[in-house]
């Protein structure tokens, strides 16, 4: 059957502008940053095995926030891992790990879970049942074992000045009302971070986040580490948690152990060494030569 000439105009037309938006399409995915870059439950770049590489989650402790974890934070990037490091409420440690266990349920994959000071208790109880968690990082951190927790913990060993540095303050909110602990803005370069720059901590004092003192004694009812692998880094020269202490959690729980001449905040006057240990317990549980 004959075509027009209109006819086949109108066929040029409509294939020049089908053209026009692939090359348009292909333009746009071409420029755009990938959105699943920055979801942590998106599926990550292959590991050593060729698996999936771990997500890293970073849990901080009592009198700071996750800012804490910056150094280590950048360097994990660098080596291609996603990172996510949620703001710990500081309120219990049971309702604290109830909140970063639901965090550790939107990521998809594996899971290597660290967490400093009393992050450490968080993160042993929140844990507990997720399969996708495949090791843990305590960094100078309390490690309780089921029934204890790091109030008690913090009188079994001589060596830390934590107690006789806090500062008790009343508060009231929505839910009820309580003591929240603070540590002495004097006394938080000694206590806290002795090895960094005392202009840095002068400010580090004034924006600490205070930890409930109840929630501080609650005791632990899981511990994670009995069934998932874990890696401790024991600061020599810490002056909140006893360094006898995070010798004993560690031998008791058979951890990779590594000890550094370092105040509580090994991860920001170490971030090489703290993220080695995480590099080396992704490594390791994803079935590589460590």
């Amino acid at each position: 059957m004959a075509v027009s000439p209109s006819s086949r105009a109108r066929r040029r037309r409509t294939a020049r502008a089908g053209a026009l938006a692939v090359v348009l399409t292909a333009s746009v995915l071409a420029t755009s940053p990938a959105l699943a870059d920055d979801d942590p439950s998106s599926s990550q770049s292959a590991g050593p095995t060729g698996g999936a590489k771990p997500t890293v989650v970073l849990v901080h402790g009592a009198f700071a926030d996750a800012s804490g974890w910056n150094d280590v934070v950048e360097r994990l990037q660098g080596q291609g891992y996603q990172v996510v490091a949620p703001p710990n409420p500081l309120r219990g440690v049971l309702s604290d790990s109830t909140y970063v266990a639901s965090v550790l349920k939107s990521i998809k994959g594996p899971i290597v879970l660290a967490g400093h000071s009393y992050g450490g208790a968080v993160i042993s109880q929140a844990a507990a049942g997720n399969k996708n968690v495949k090791a843990l990082v305590y960094v100078s951190a309390f490690m309780p074992d089921v029934g204890e927790n790091p109030a008690t913990l913090s009188t079994k060993f001589k060596g830390s000045d934590l107690g006789t540095a806090l500062r008790p303050v009343p508060y009231t909110d929505g839910t009820g009302s309580g003591t929240d602990l603070y540590i002495q803005n004097d006394k938080f370069h000694a206590v806290f971070a002795a090895d960094l720059p005392e202009g840095q901590t002068r400010i580090m004092a004034v924006e600490q986040r205070p930890v409930a003192q109840a929630g501080f004694g609650q005791n632990a009812t899981k511990a994670a580490w009995k069934t998932i692998p874990s890696w401790f880094i024991v600061a020599k020269n810490d002056k909140a948690i006893a360094p006898d202490l995070e010798r004993f959690e560690a031998k008791r729980a058979k951890s990779h152990t590594v000890e550094i001449d370092s105040s509580h905040v090994a991860m920001m006057s170490h971030p090489d060494v703290v993220t080695d240990q995480i590099l080396d317990a992704a490594r390791t549980t994803a079935g590589a030569p460590r």
